[in-house]
């Protein structure tokens, strides 16, 4: 009864737990609510339960709607379940086949092991029977065998003389070993016995014979490899002294090696001559001839030698292994060294892609060597020499540059000087500047194409941390493009201390050269930075050279260009001036009628300045000028000293020191800056011009005496200057107040300062 109890019981508790732990896990939210055992869908649907609820709440037309739609879902399950059904039926069926042939597999599987083991007992039967026949007989049968072997034995040691010459008759030098070898233990064994040691002695007779004949083998030069191979083999066998025999195999290697840098230096040509074949040409040959055998040889040593210490000894391979990186080391030296002779003798600064191939051959081709042998330094060598020869690369593209530069400049002397040659007044400036920068700029570009080839994709050493990074920063960019930069404003700087020299700078050069300075701090530098970073993206973060440097340094290459231009064109001026007032009497002169040669040359001299600088530089700014530029004159008694100094009014009772007035005068007019630093501009350097040519003329003038004809002479002279210089100066006053300073210095010198009337001056200075 409880028995049935429990039964009752399970499916009710089984039902609570399941939906305890569904609350639990939160699978069913609605758990809190009463089961309803109405729902046709839930797990807890009670049928009896169901129709009682229809037939009491629903009407007849209801409940026939409700049967038509349970019908209606009990098709559409049917049709569900078969459309399952008919989707998996060959699976159904697959599943069916293999589970009936398990069972036949099985089937077959038991009736083999039923025979197997049927067979097994049967063997197990037949061999107990033997083990029993036999038993008796076993122990004489072992003995037997034992005895059989032991004759095998000797009569191959008694035979073995004979079969040693034999092999070696027929030059089967291996077998011979083998054979040997093989007999070698047993016969130092037993050599306290007559017999074997008579064997002993005629053996190692023969063997020492052999060996001689092996060592002959391995000394002769026409030996293939594969001979040396085998020579080497047997004799380490033979237990020969495994030193000597690395120190003869790398010496008869160094042998062929050394042909191989004898031909390699041939191709060198004599000191001073001409290499007989190209940069790549000569590579190809090192790199076939040289590093191929070398990688040959190492490669037929480390298998002979290296690669065996379980039959070497681990001794041995390290012995060997030193022995061969030092060979390889001086050998490979001898080599670095030709190769980079011959990349010294490669001269020419053009085309640069004959040279990088072969330095990218020559660095993929130790390639070889390298994985060959990782423990010698050659790899970093040969590096090395790569980054030493494209340094070298860019020290004589920084040479050629510079010449390059130095004839562009010879270029620009020669075309300076054939309009003068030629009669004709200057040669243009304008285009001679725009060829000048467009020759160095395209030579530039030409450079930094070539150096570019350094850094190709393509090229095996271009991966190395110098080329990615210092090659670009402190190679190309800094030691190339910086260097040349500072080679062109060093240049224009030494321009400006040849004054007074013999073959002076001509002074359209150093106009022209201050104008291409201005213009490379303005851009070219800038551009040409900006292209450099463009193609040489370095990864090296060293400092370098800001372009704000570099612009500086040209701005100040440019102004002092332009100052000593000035400086010099106004010397040249100054010393016409100095040698006409120094080379005549002033004293004894004949009253004046024209205007001297001298100032006319002056004048034209001047004009001949402004339409130079005009070619180069802008005009600049100009104070307004006054309606009667032009028509100023000139008298002995300027502003406020003119009644004090010769006034007939003046009793010489009571004298005035004109000295006096003079520099109280001078301390109430503006100071002048003869040499002060020049702008940019056609104005500034025309007012610097005259203004060195004008205090030249002055300081003259105050070294000299005057008589009444010389002072007019002067005061004609000065209107002259007067009506043209005003137009090319910035400030007119400037000039006006030096050239009254002139009149009045000559007055203050004369003898009879008497002067001429204004109106003859004028129609002087018309007429000349």
């Amino acid at each position: 009864m409880a028995t049935e109890l429990e039964a009752e019981a399970g499916p009710g508790k089984k039902r609570r737990v399941r939906g305890m732990l569904k609350l639990y896990y939160g699978m069913n939210e609605g758990a809190r609510e009463p089961l309803d055992p109405g729902d046709i869908d839930g797990a807890h649907f009670q049928p009896e339960f169901y129709l009682n609820k229809l037939r009491k709440e629903c009407t007849l037309a209801e409940l026939m709607e409700s049967e038509a739609e349970m019908v209606k879902h009990i098709r559409a399950l049917d049709s569900d379940m078969q459309t399952l059904v008919y989707e998996n039926y060959n699976k159904f069926i697959s599943a069916t086949d293999t589970i009936r042939k398990m069972k036949n597999d099985f089937k077959k599987m038991e009736d083999e092991m039923d025979c197997l083991a049927t067979n097994m007992a049967a063997i197990t039967e037949f061999s107990a029977r033997i083990s029993n026949t036999l038993q008796d007989q076993h122990q004489q049968i072992t003995k037997l065998s034992g005895v059989h072997t032991l004759l095998r034995k000797l009569q191959f040691l008694f035979e073995l003389p004979a079969r040693l010459n034999k092999c070696i008759e027929l030059e089967a030098y291996g077998q011979a070993v083998r054979y040997y070898s093989k007999a070698r233990s047993v016969l130092h064994q037993y050599q306290h016995m007559p017999s074997f040691q008579g064997i002993q002695n005629d053996c190692q007779k023969i063997m020492s014979d052999l060996a001689q004949k092996l060592r002959e083998k391995f000394r002769d030069a026409g030996s293939s490899a594969k001979d040396l191979a085998q020579c080497v083999e047997l004799l380490l066998q033979l237990e020969e002294p495994a030193e000597e025999l690395c120190d003869e195999f790398l010496a008869h290697a160094e042998a062929r090696l050394v042909e191989d840098l004898s031909a390699l230096e041939a191709e060198m040509g004599a000191p001073g001559s001409e290499p007989l074949s190209d940069i790549l040409e000569f590579t190809d040959k090192g790199c076939n001839c040289f590093i191929g055998d070398t990688c040959l040889v190492i490669a037929s040593y480390q298998d002979l030698f290296v690669h065996r210490p379980a039959a070497r000894g681990c001794d041995v391979a390290q012995m060997a292994s030193a022995k061969l990186v030092a060979f390889v080391d001086r050998l490979m030296g001898r080599y670095f060294t030709l190769v980079e002779r011959r990349i010294r003798a490669e001269k020419g600064v053009g085309d640069n892609s004959l040279l990088v191939r072969a330095l990218d051959r020559f660095h993929r081709r130790l390639q070889a060597v390298i994985k060959l042998l990782p423990t010698s330094n050659i790899g970093a060598e040969g590096t090395e020499m790569v980054v030493r020869a494209a340094r070298e690369r860019i020290r004589q593209y920084l040479q050629a540059l510079q010449s390059f530069y130095a004839d562009c400049l010879t270029d620009v002397r020669q075309s300076l000087a054939a309009p003068r040659l030629l009669g004709k007044d200057s040669a243009n400036l304008a285009e001679l500047l725009g060829t000048i920068s467009a020759s160095i700029l395209n030579q530039i570009k030409s450079v930094l194409a070539y150096v570019h080839l350094f850094t190709a994709k393509d090229i095996t050493f271009s991966n190395k941390p110098y080329f990615k990074g210092e090659f670009c920063s402190q190679g190309v960019r800094e030691g190339l493009i910086v260097s040349f930069i500072k080679y062109i404003c060093h240049t224009a700087r030494q321009f400006c201390e040849t004054a007074g020299e013999k073959g002076a700078t001509p002074p359209g050069l150093l106009l022209l050269l201050s104008r291409l300075c201005l213009d490379y701090e303005t851009s070219t530098i800038s551009y040409i930075l900006t292209l450099t970073d463009e193609q040489f993206l370095g990864q090296d973060h060293s400092p370098v050279t800001l372009v704000t440097v570099l612009c500086a340094e040209a701005r100040e290459a440019a102004q002092k260009l332009l100052n000593h231009y000035v400086k010099v064109q106004g010397l040249n001026v100054s010393q016409m001036l100095r040698k006409s007032v120094e080379t005549r009497d002033w004293i004894n002169t004949i009253e004046p009628r024209n205007v001297r040669a001298v100032m006319k040359r002056v004048v034209e001299d001047i004009t001949s300045i402004d339409v130079q600088v005009g070619l180069l530089y802008e005009e600049g700014v100009r104070k307004a000028h006054s309606s009667d530029s032009s028509k100023r004159t000139f008298s002995v008694y300027s502003s406020s000293r003119q009644q004090a100094r010769y006034a007939p009014s003046y009793t010489p009772s009571a004298p005035i020191d004109t000295n006096l007035l003079s520099n109280i005068q001078k301390l109430f007019s503006e100071r002048i800056d003869i040499f002060s630093p020049v702008e940019f501009n056609k104005v500034s350097v025309l007012t610097g011009i005259i203004k060195i040519s004008l205090k030249t003329f002055l300081e003259c003038v105050r070294l000299r005496s005057f008589g009444r004809y010389g002072l007019q002479q002067i005061q004609v002279d000065c209107q002259y200057l007067q009506l043209y210089l005003w137009r090319f100066v910035s400030d007119e006053n400037l000039v006006h107040f030096l050239l009254d300073e002139i009149v009045g210095s000559t007055a203050h010198r004369c003898l009879d300062p008497v002067t001429m009337e204004q109106s003859v001056i004028e129609v002087i200075c018309e007429r000349g």
